[in-house]
């Protein structure tokens, strides 16, 4: 059979490139059709590559930390007869030149913009052992100086690294350049053993300083990932095109922990996780059918603000990666057991850097519990093309007022931000009002469900 190139596909919504995280083959191993092959990084998750083929591996065209564009080659494939090719440039492979796009297994990837390798990232740290020369600013020259084309290819071979992908990402966790790493393993390899030297102790030629309180620590360096990335350049979007405006309010919510409490227990949803977050969700989601500017888009290049039918409704996730925000669909038309499960498993799978683009994406409304984390209000940013989201603080006793006289009760403080061209501050008072009463008193809930 004729090689066959396996192409990164278009993973979803713009995203035009993939850091390749690690290999799950490699040159000379039989895949079976629908074998995962790899892991990706994109802009938004980490995702799981599955084959489209079934053959032997005879060319990697990249290898882990090296970001491919939306049509870049990533592997090669020939029958059990074929040699592996670790030589020959990838090009097209044998693959059809005609313009348009090609399909793969998971979307279609745009063509490759060149047939040249994928580019790594630039690396900082330490300069390499062997002589370099920095071009001057938008020069495209290369970085090694000129020299027989025998030194060139013995500078290339002392600066590359060998290590493992595992071992490549300890290093990145912990902001180590592999290339400073004296490695320990055949024909100087890095091993895990090396990087977790450095980790204990920064610097072996390094007096041991006397214990103070106060002592200053080693600067870290800790690699921007593509999540916290996007996740930034989201933010800065957001603060400064729509006019955040937020309001709060407190709200006690005794009687809604004891209705969670009693929902625990029920026969039909004890295997169910409940808490004051997804019963807020529950009674937003409802609301937002009244509140509907809550739940649209400002749309400047037609001229129209975008009510949604539906409440896709978006939970704000702190992972290992950044801040991510997973989204349950038709939120409205779930029930509260429904929308425990698939706000659980979401929020396990954004924990676990399992999600896959399309459940991070197609987002209305948010909510985000910053009360985890000790907190007692905040003001949340909208997420992009969202005019509303919804912060709880942390539930705490304090006395309050309750029946004409001073108790202590379970309380938080709720906080919504909207997009002021959108939401006037009557709709979005209404609506905090309405989270709130519902949140005070759960009997009310009748009228939404």
């Amino acid at each position: 059979m004729a090689p066959n190139t396996f192409k990164l596909p278009d993973l979803g919504e713009g995203l035009t490139e993939s850091e390749v995280l690690n290999w799950k083959i490699q040159v000379g191993e039989h895949v079976t059709l629908n074998q995962i092959i790899a892991e990706v990084e994109t802009a938004k998750a980490v995702v799981e590559l599955p084959s489209p083929y079934a053959g032997i591996v005879q060319k990697l065209h990249a290898s882990a930390g090296e970001v491919v564009p939306v049509g870049g080659p990533l592997v090669t494939f020939g029958d059990e007869a074929a040699a592996p090719d670790a030589d020959t440039p990838s090009g097209d492979d044998g693959a059809s030149a005609e313009a348009g796009r090609t399909p793969t297994l998971v979307g279609y990837g745009a063509p490759a913009a060149s047939a040249n390798r994928p580019a790594r990232r630039a690396r900082t740290g330490a300069a390499s052992t062997s002589p370099a020369v920095v071009p001057a600013a938008g020069s495209s020259a290369s970085p090694i100086p000129a020299q027989s084309s025998e030194a060139s290819a013995a500078g290339a071979r002392r600066t590359a690294t060998r290590s493992t992908p595992p071992v490549r990402k300890l290093a990145r966790d912990y902001g180590i350049e592999l290339s400073t790493v004296r490695g320990s393993g055949a024909d100087g390899a890095v091993l895990r053993a090396d990087v977790e030297a450095l980790i204990e102790v920064p610097d072996k030629t390094a007096k041991p300083a006397a214990a103070s309180v106060g002592a200053a620590s080693a600067d870290r360096h800790v690699k921007i990932s593509a999540v916290r990335r996007a996740t930034a350049k989201a933010m800065v979007d957001s603060a400064f095109t729509a006019p955040h405006a937020t309001e709060f309010l407190t709200v006690d919510l005794t009687e809604s922990m004891k209705l969670v409490e009693k929902l625990r227990k029920h026969p039909l949803l004890k295997d169910v996780k409940l808490n004051v977050t997804t019963l807020t969700s529950l009674i937003a989601t409802r609301l937002l059918g009244t509140y509907r500017a809550l739940n649209s888009r400002w749309d400047a290049a037609n001229g129209e603000i975008i009510e949604f039918g539906s409440v896709n409704l978006g939970m704000a996730v702190a992972s290992e990666r950044g801040l991510l925000v997973p989204v349950v669909k038709d939120a409205q038309a779930k029930s509260l057991r429904e929308l425990a499960e698939q706000l659980t498993q979401l929020i396990d799978l954004g924990r676990a850097g399992k999600l896959a683009p399309a459940q991070l994406s197609g987002g209305t409304f948010s909510i985000t519990n910053v009360g985890v984390f000790g907190v007692d209000a905040g003001t949340p940013i909208l997420p992009p093309g969202q005019s509303g989201i919804l912060a709880l603080g942390q539930v705490k006793r304090r006395p309050w007022e309750f029946e004409d006289q001073v108790a202590l009760r379970h309380t938080s403080t709720l906080a919504l931000s909207f997009d002021h061209r959108v939401v006037d501050g009557k709709e979005a008072s209404e609506f905090l009002a309405g989270v709130g009463a519902v949140l005070e008193e759960p009997g009310m809930m009748n009228i939404f469900i």
